[in-house]
This record gives structure tokens, C-alpha cells and sequence, in this order.
């Protein structure tokens, strides 16, 4: 297999060929433009005006690329700038759209102005929402209501009647269904739904209406762009291009010099640079910095501020499009106290909202207490944070600290259960102004598919950042009998090169145009340097979601407990007592080899009715891959317990009275599934040679 090598930088090295390295970009990529172009358009003679005029524009501003957004994302605004100015004389043309697709578009045509180019470039173009914002100069939050507007409109073409449901919740409906909607978020929204009869049913309609946008996409796929239609284009830009090759050929004979003399800084770095990696090797004791610096991806800062007898110091940072990521000392020169920073827990940068994503969210870095660098003196702690990514290629990060969390010395006691309720912190006052530049990643594609325990997942792209390694991947959600909930990977090895897993970063991405794939992203340890060869990922566990329906009737004349038999376990209905509210206990004690961690139920009333109105609480235990459990009494680490499960033992449901104020009598307790880890000894071998 050929590794698909994308660099955003590589469109402006091939510049100097010419426009013809622009038209072979197009041509690549005609199918997504042309179809936007349509959506504005209506006519082939202006179709082909808008490429040419899109083709020049490009060579013309590519010296003032800035790598601020992707390439394609930089073509798509100047695109979108002649869509709008042809369009304002669309209809001094005639319209040749043919019948298969007029409809298709005639549905984008009902939409306001904003709306239909939040959507065209949403779901025709496929690209993320922050992309769209961007390109439309738009809030991602505006960008989210002109979606949300846009599909009530065409909701309200299709047939379906006005909303009904809480206002409140309606502004999340397009993350929820994109998967992208925060936990915390996700979970109220869910917990409403499932008692608000009005909210399911607008999140129906509303889900129906955004399947209909992406079955048009789907449908887009075979409006295929005319086969003269590029050489047409290629045409009037041949004696265009004829004119500038004659003005580049002095051009290229100076090109030709600065080629030697690049040639000779080049040989000039690489004697420097093994002078460098010897000069950081005995002067860089934390090994993770040290390459970077030798790599040439940061550079010395020491930057220092003291406050209160604690010193901080920025050794150095490192920006790509993953994170930004600092590497700081901190010093302790009145005690024997540890101390690390913690973001956005009196971490902050002042300027975040002007040279940093709104978007992302730094990683977690756990506190490194077992290193050499952090063992040598009991006062001074190296540690590295977090920061969101750079929106600019060059920015200086005006950081401020005004809140140090203290270090416990005992790492067991340092991430257990009941550390995080006696932390102790240090406040003071430090100020940094930290210069940084963007550094760029490489991706690969890797096309591989794969079963995992019966469903099938695909293996899409290999990103390798400086400061991360990247993997990702979608999983099939066609059948929901049995799905995937999170895919948990061990090591990645490339070249040879082992990397191992964070389990802190396993995330959805954004917006995607295939329903039945959930796409995610995995992320490892930096591959500083490596062009992969092969790649081996070691996957580690499975959370499976099994639906197996049962019915237990509710029998209060048999008295309680009473038992039943579900997956293979004993489980016991402990509790039933009527009154305000009505209390329900289940429990399941016998944990070992049990198939199901949690299960997932409703409880139903009399005529079947299904009570929606409850509060839950449960009791469980914390389990390691060989059985050990956890119950949370004993200090314990938890990045240190092997493969962690969580089982419910007890759960205790309360069902408020109803409407009416009586009290509510369960009848049937209706088991839906249940929820499992499956551990995992699987390798996936992807050649890229």
C-alpha cells in the first residue's frame, strides 16, 4: 500500500510550477466544488467562469497563504467570493440544471441567504462547522443557529409541524446528533428527553430532517461534473499561463542560485546539527524536551517569575494542531513542597480568545512523579501543561498563574479516590509572555478495515504531530444490537518504534456525512521523525452496548426479594415499596465472570405506561482485569490499575408521584441490555510501503 501523504504545506512548493499545479489541484478536488458552485449556480458557461476566475485568484493570493487554515478551507473562501458575485447575474442566464437534481437544489434555493451557505457548505461541501464559521465570519455559536434555522425550514417544507418541545434544549440538538455535545451536556439532555414526550418527538423530526440533508449528499455524489468540463477550463487559462511562463524564466533562473545556496545552509545545519543533539544531551536532563530540541521543534526560553518564594520557570513550547504545549520548572526556594500547574484551576491565558481555538480542549498530562528529574530534590518539580491550539502561525501566549496545586509524595495517594478532596494550593502572582511558532503534521491514509467482536471498524488515518501521534478511526453503527461505545488501544508501533496509548484522549470528531460510521480520534506518544513503513496498533479493550430484551412482571403479593435470571447472572428485585416517592431496588452482588457491568431498563406502571420521571442512584465497585476490586477505601492510583471496569452492584430507582399526586405502583421492570468490556489481544498490521 502507498502511503497518502498530506501536507498542507506541499500546494505552495509545487506553486513554482506554474497554474497548472493549481488545475491538477482542482481537478482532484472538482467534484465537492463543483456541486457547491451549483448550489449557487445554474448555468455551465458561469460554472466555468467561477472555476477560472477561482484558479486565478488562488495563484495570484498563494504567496499570502499562511497556513492559518487548511488549504482547502483557504480555496473554498476565495470559491465561495465568486459563487456570490456570479450569482448576482444568474438569472441574465438561462438555466440548463437538469431535472434529476432540480429539486435537490430547489430545497437549498427556499433558505435564506446565510442559512444556505451554512448548509451548501455544512452538508454539501462537508465541512466542519468551525471551517464554515470561518469561512462565513461567523461565531461557531452563530454557524450552530443558522444550521438550526436552516433544517426548521426545510422541516417545515417536508410537512412536519412547528416545534413543540423545550426552547432550551433545542440549541443542542445538531451536536447531540453529531455526537459532538459535551458529557455533561449530553447526559441532562438525554435524562430530559427521556421524560419529555414533546422534546423526543421534535428530536425525531429534527433527526429526520438532518438524515434527508445527508441522503441529498449522498445523492450529490452522482451529479457528476461534465467530462469537457475541466478542459474547457484549462483552455482559457492556456494562453494566460503561456504569458507567465515567459515572465517566470528569468524568475526561474534566480530560483535556480537560491536552490544552491539552500542547498548549502542545508549541509551547513546538518554538521550544526550534530553539535546541537550533542549540546542538549548534556545539557537537558528531561528526555521528552530534550528531543524536541533536538529535533529543531522548540527552542530554549527560561523564562522566569518568582512570587512568594516559589519560582516558576518556562524551560520551552511547542505548537502544532493538536495542542500547545509548555514545558515549565517549578522551584519551591523557601520549602520542600512539589508543586505543578493545573489549567483553568488559576491557570490562564489572557489572550486565549485572540490566538487560540475556541474549539478544542487541552489534553491532560497526570503529574510525573516517578521520573529521575523529579526524584533528584524534593522542591522542584518539571512538569509540562497543556494549552489549547494556536488559530495563528506566530502568537505570543501571555500566560498567568495564580493558583499552584501541591504534589502529595506517595503516588498512590496522589490519584486516588479521596486526594481530590484534600488537595492543598499555593497562590501567588507569574506572569509569562511565551513566543511560539506553529509547527505542521503530516498525515497518512491507511484504509484498513477490521471486526472488532463482531463489528466491523475501519482504520482511516495516521496523523503524526510533534507532540502527539494521532490514529483515527470510525466504527459501524449499522446494527444496534450489538455496538461499540469506546475502542481502547494499548501501543502503536511504527517502524519498530513502540508508542504508547493516552487514555486520557479518546475523542469524537466533528460533523460527519456518514451516519453509519462514528469517526474518533486515538492519540499516542509523539513519533518524532518516523516515516511510517508499517504500522501495528495494539488494541487493548471493547465497551459493547448488547441489547437483550427482558420483561420481569412486578409482583407485590409474592413479597420481595425476589430473583430472576438475566445473562447469565442472578439478579434480585430487593425493594419495592410503594408510596411518595416509590422506591425500587435492584442488585446484582456476584460480580465475577459476570457478563454485563450495567444494564439498561425502564420501569412501566399499569396499561403498560412507561414511567418516565425518576432519579437514580447506584453502588459499585472498581475492578482490574484479573479481578481485583477496588471498593475506593484504599488509596489507589488509577492510571495504575490494569484495564479498570466499573460494576453496578446496587441500584436504587425513586419514582416521584404522579401528576395527579397519587402514587405511582410499578408493574414490569423492561430490561433493553446492557452495557460489557471485552478485553482485547488483537493486532492490526497496516503496511504503508
Amino acid at each position: 500500500m502507498i502511503p497518502a501523504k498530506i501536507d498542507t504545506m506541499s500546494i505552495t512548493t509545487t506553486s513554482e510550477k506554474g497554474v497548472e499545479s493549481i488545475v491538477d489541484w482542482f481537478n482532484q478536488h472538482k467534484q465537492s466544488f463543483y456541486t457547491l458552485g451549483w448550489s449557487y449556480l445554474r448555468n455551465q458557461q458561469q460554472m466555468e467562469e467561477l472555476f477560472f476566475r477561482s484558479i486565478i485568484k488562488v495563484q495570484k493570493e498563494l504567496p499570502r497563504f499562511k497556513n492559518e487554515t487548511s488549504f482547502e478551507t483557504w480555496v473554498t473562501s476565495i470559491f465561495i467570493h465568486n459563487c456570490r458575485e456570479l450569482s448576482e447575474d444568474r438569472s441574465l442566464q438561462a438555466s440548463e440544471e437538469s431535472d434529476q437534481h432540480k429539486d435537490l437544489f430547489k430545497a437549498l434555493d427556499q433558505l435564506k441567504a446565510d442559512e444556505k451557505e451554512a448548509m451548501a457548505l455544512t452538508y454539501v461541501k462537508g465541512i466542519s462547522q468551525d471551517e464554515a464559521a470561518h469561512l462565513l465570519h461567523v461565531t461557531v455559536e452563530k454557524m450552530k443557529e443558522l444550521l438550526f434555522s436552516g433544517i426548521q425550514s426545510l422541516r417545515k417544507e417536508l410537512g412536519y409541524g412547528p416545534f413543540n418541545g423545550c426552547k432550551e434544549y433545542q440549541k443542542d440538538y445538531i451536536d447531540y446528533l453529531e455526537r459532538t455535545l459535551e458529557r455533561s451536556k449530553r447526559i441532562d439532555l438525554e435524562i430530559h428527553i427521556y421524560h419529555c414526550q414533546d422534546c423526543q418527538e421534535d428530536l425525531a423530526t429534527f433527526q429526520d430532517v438532518m438524515l434527508t440533508m445527508l441522503n441529498l449528499t449522498e445523492t450529490i455524489e452522482d451529479f457528476h461534473v461534465p467530462s469537457d468540463f475541466m478542459g474547457n477550463v484549462k483552455a482559457r487559462l492556456a494562453e494566460k499561463e503561456k504569458q507567465r511562463q515567459q515572465k517566470n524564466k528569468k524568475r526561474k533562473r534566480i530560483a535556480l542560485v537560491f536552490a544552491s545556496v539552500f542547498a548549502l545552509i542545508i549541509g551547513i545545519g546538518f554538521f550544526t546539527g550534530t553539535f546541537t543533539n550533542l549540546y542538549y544531551t548534556w545539557t537537558e536532563d528531561n528526555q521528552e524536551l530534550r528531543a524536541f530540541l533536538q529535533q529543531g521543534l522548540s527552542e530554549r526560553l527560561n523564562l522566569e517569575a518568582n512570587s512568594g518564594g516559589v519560582k516558576i520557570k518556562i524551560k520551552s513550547a511547542i505548537a502544532d494542531d493538536v495542542q500547545t504545549l509548555v514545558f515549565y520548572e517549578i522551584e519551591d526556594t523557601e520549602k520542600e513542597n512539589q508543586y505543578m500547574m493545573n489549567y483553568q484551576n488559576g491557570v490562564f491565558v489572557e489572550n486565549e480568545h485572540e490566538i487560540m481555538s475556541s474549539v478544542t480542549y487541552p489534553r491532560y498530562y497526570p503529574p510525573d512523579l516517578k521520573s529521575d528529574v523529579n526524584n533528584e530534590k524534593k522542591n522542584v518539580y518539571r512538569g509540562k501543561i497543556s494549552l489549547p491550539v494556536l488559530t495563528t502561525e506566530n502568537g505570543t501566549i501571555k500566560l498567568k498563574v495564580t493558583l499552584l496545586q501541591k504534589l502529595i509524595r506517595n503516588s498512590s495517594e496522589q490519584n486516588s479516590f479521596s486526594a481530590y478532596e484534600n488537595m492543598e494550593f499555593e497562590t501567588g502572582e507569574w506572569s509569562f509572555e511565551i513566543p511560539v511558532t506553529k509547527k505542521p503534521s503530516i498525515e497518512y491514509a491507511l484504509n484498513e478495515e477490521k471486526e472488532v467482536e463482531g463489528v466491523p471498524v475501519r482504520f482511516d488515518k495516521l496523523i503524526i504531530a510533534p507532540t502527539a501521534t494521532i490514529l483515527q478511526y470510525s466504527f459501524n453503527v449499522e446494527h444496534w444490537e450489538k455496538r461499540i461505545d469506546v475502542l481502547n488501544f494499548d501501543n502503536l508501533e511504527v517502524n519498530k518504534k513502540k508508542v504508547k496509548a493516552d487514555m486520557y484522549s479518546n475523542n469524537f470528531l466533528g460533523s460527519q456525512l456518514d451516519m453509519n460510521w462514528i469517526p474518533l480520534q486515538a492519540h499516542f506518544d509523539p513519533l518524532l521523525g518516523e516515516k511510517p513503513k508499517e504500522v501495528n496498533i495494539q488494541l487493548a479493550s471493547v465497551q459493547l452496548t448488547i441489547e437483550d430484551q427482558k420483561t420481569i412482571e412486578l409482583d407485590a403479593s409474592r413479597g420481595y426479594p425476589q430473583t430472576f435470571e438475566y445473562a447469565g447472572s442472578t439478579i434480585s428485585i430487593d425493594k419495592v415499596e410503594v408510596g411518595q416517592p416509590t422506591k425500587v431496588v435492584i442488585s446484582s452482588h456476584e460480580i465475577k465472570n459476570r457478563a454485563f457491568e450495567w444494564i439498561q431498563f425502564q420501569i412501566k406502571g399499569e396499561n403498560e405506561y412507561e414511567i418516565n420521571s425518576m432519579e437514580m442512584d447506584s453502588e459499585g465497585v472498581l475492578v482490574d482485569k484479573n479481578w481485583v476490586e477496588y471498593d475506593g477505601t484504599t488509596p489507589v492510583a488509577y492510571e495504575e490499575i490494569e484495564q479498570p471496569r466499573h460494576f453496578f452492584t446496587v441500584q436504587s430507582i425513586m419514582l416521584p408521584s404522579n401528576n395527579a399526586g397519587e402514587n405511582v405502583i410499578p408493574k414490569k421492570l423492561v430490561i433493553i441490555g446492557y452495557n460489557t468490556t471485552k478485553y482485547l489481544d488483537d493486532v492490526v498490521k497496516i503496511s504503508l510501503k
